[in-house]
């Protein structure tokens, strides 16, 4: 009985601290008591992607989020975001998006509220949310649970999500542009020893409603779209380098057809100095929408029939090469910068061929953030 409480305590404090390292999971998402202190976040995201011989879209991104505990048992979190864009479609078989034909200019602003109940071995959390486009409008609620055991070695999760969205765009009427769905979670995060932990989440999405996309000629989807996800991570402490190894895969099975593999790693190193350096590593695989045709367009047309020749339906392989700096500083500040890049090609499909036809396809992201913990 001894060694069995003295691995407990051992366990215990690293499930939470392990995964608090920049670059994994935040605290927040596996608190199996009331945070003891509040964040205050304020971050900054510059998107842009291209292809040979023509930039495409770019966003910039602030955002906002702020969590507070109150009342001892309760915490409320918020965020908001703000994105500008602008640009244009993939080039291939995709006139540009927009109702003038010129491109996309537009903004979207975001907001969602979240209040959690914490009990001894369980917590409840409600949430809303609502987004805001030109041509787009989204509603959601959510209800979690989260249920630990007595030795706070094993965290069940369970969630429920309800998005209302209408599409109407500047091109043309739509009769019903509403599209419902219902989003379910069935989670568990399980400390294995004192350094390794295991986190696995099944995901169910089903969707009605309008899935065709209103800027793109001769587009049209079914009118449901159901998804199913796997996905899981395993954590490794390397204590004699205060270090920590993340291994991640996600299986996704699409009713539209396209399913895809995720691989992903990422290490991350605590220097001197309070930083902490994360490089990682993304691997991504697809294959093509059951209605996905390729040139030349429209072959595979067929009037009442499901067809679309967006690239983002087609079949293809992708890496994302990331790196993320980040540094603690006295009185709870901290910063972080990120770049990511990102590199798309039909040849890299795993596991099946890819579209034929299709030009390279390049992104990249860069971050900076401050938070202050009080």
């Amino acid at each position: 009985m001894a060694a069995t409480d003295s691995k407990r305590r051992t366990v215990n404090p690293f499930l939470a601290a392990a995964l608090a390292l920049p670059g994994i999971l935040p605290a927040t998402a596996l608190a199996q008591t009331v945070p003891d202190k509040g964040i205050f976040a304020l971050d900054y995201l510059d998107y842009r992607d291209w292809q040979p011989g023509a930039d495409r879209m770019s966003v910039r991104s602030p955002s906002l989020y702020v969590l507070a505990p109150f009342a001892d048992k309760w915490t409320v979190e918020g965020s908001l975001v703000y994105d500008a864009m602008s640009g244009a479609s993939p080039l291939w078989f995709n006139t540009l998006s927009g109702a003038s034909g010129l491109g996309v200019t537009d903004y979207r602003t975001a907001g969602d509220l979240k209040v959690t109940r914490y009990f001894d071995r369980y917590s409840i959390g409600v949430g809303g949310a609502y987004s805001h486009e030109r041509d787009y409008i989204s509603r959601a609620g959510s209800l979690d649970a989260r249920w630990w055991t007595a030795d706070k070695n094993t965290t069940l999760a369970f969630s429920f999500a309800g998005n209302a969205d209408y599409i109407h765009p500047s091109a043309r009427e739509l009769d019903n542009g509403g599209r419902d769905t219902l989003d379910f979670l069935v989670g568990i995060t399980q400390a294995l020893s004192p350094l390794d932990i295991v986190q696995s989440n099944i995901t169910y999405s089903s969707g009605h409603g309008y899935f065709s996309d209103p800027y793109k000629p001769l587009d049209t989807r079914p009118g449901e779209r159901r998804v199913l996800a796997w996905q899981t991570r395993y954590y490794h402490r390397f204590a004699a380098s205060d270090a920590t190894l993340q291994l991640g895969y996600r299986y996704l099975n699409d009713s539209f057809g396209g399913d895809s593999h995720t691989f992903d790693v990422a290490w991350a190193q605590s220097l001197a100095w309070g930083v902490t350096l994360t490089p990682s590593f993304r691997y991504y695989t697809q294959a093509a929408a059951n209605f996905w045709f390729g040139p030349p367009y429209p072959q595979g047309f067929e009037q009442g029939q499901d067809f679309t020749a967006d690239t983002r339906l087609s079949a293809f392989g992708a890496m994302t090469a990331g790196l993320k700096v980040a540094k603690e500083f006295a009185d709870g500040w901290s910063v972080n910068l990120s770049a990511d890049f990102y590199r798309q090609r039909s040849g890299w499909r795993a596991f099946g061929e890819g579209s034929q036809g299709i030009d390279p396809f390049s992104a990249r992201w860069i971050g900076a953030g401050v938070s202050k913990t009080f």
